[in-house]
């Protein structure tokens, strides 16, 4: 049988959250939610990755189509401020 932890429970503006306990954290920012009769299930949201062969087959169709990845933009406090309060949604 798996350990059993205590979380607490707290109101963080409108809505109810749950403190996890360090041995209980998720990696990540984004998890999935749904009951089970009197249970809530909490799990995580595992990031999705491309399907294999995806840019070999997009090549196909666009041959003249440049699939590198860009250099990445100088930092910008502006920009950095808005991606912030984006992730915090």
């Amino acid at each position: 049988m798996p350990k059993k932890y205590r979380a607490t429970l707290f109101t963080n503006g409108g809505s109810q959250a749950v403190r996890l306990p360090r041995e209980c954290r998720f990696d990540g920012k984004v998890v999935e939610v749904w009951r089970e009769g009197s249970r809530v299930i909490i799990e995580p949201v595992e990031k999705r990755a491309w399907s294999p062969g995806l840019k070999e087959r997009l090549l196909r169709m666009a041959p003249d189509v440049n699939m590198e990845v860009p250099e990445r933009l100088p930092p910008n406090p502006y920009r950095e401020a808005v991606l912030d309060e984006l992730a915090e949604d």
